[in-house]
């Protein structure tokens, strides 16, 4: 399984493999046909709530996980499907924040990298 991130503003690349869309909402600047994607999956992505307490500041990071990783509890039918998808080959997890560190792409991929979801309440 080979899960990357990457931030939707460095443009597709052949390497990318399977792109999923991994942000609730769409990207500035970005038209659907540069983006490239194979899928738009706005339901993997932190809650709208969430995403405005977190606001990409570092600080909150780990809480910010925390509270990620127990939302998508909720969202077991698509982070399958993304694993399928891994499993077929490289899936590429694009996101719009400029943090590339601290994101909920970043907490997305290792969710999936860890197996099943009950492992994820340690992540």
């Amino acid at each position: 399984m080979e899960i990357e991130t990457k931030r939707i503003y460095e443009g597709p690349s052949a390497s990318d493999g399977y792109r999923v869309l991994v942000d609730r909402l769409w990207p500035r600047g970005i038209s659907k046909d540069s983006a490239k994607l194979d899928l738009w999956l706005k339901e993997v992505a932190p809650s709208d709530g969430l995403r405005k307490w977190f606001r990409h500041e570092a600080p909150k990071f780990d809480d910010f996980r925390q509270r990620y990783v127990e939302e998508l509890a909720e969202a077991a039918p698509f982070l399958e499907e993304l694993r399928e998808r891994a499993a077929q080959g490289r899936l590429t997890l694009l996101y719009s924040a400029r943090d590339q560190t601290h994101n909920h792409a970043v907490v997305l991929a290792e969710v999936l990298e860890s197996g099943t979801d009950e492992d994820n309440r340690g992540i």
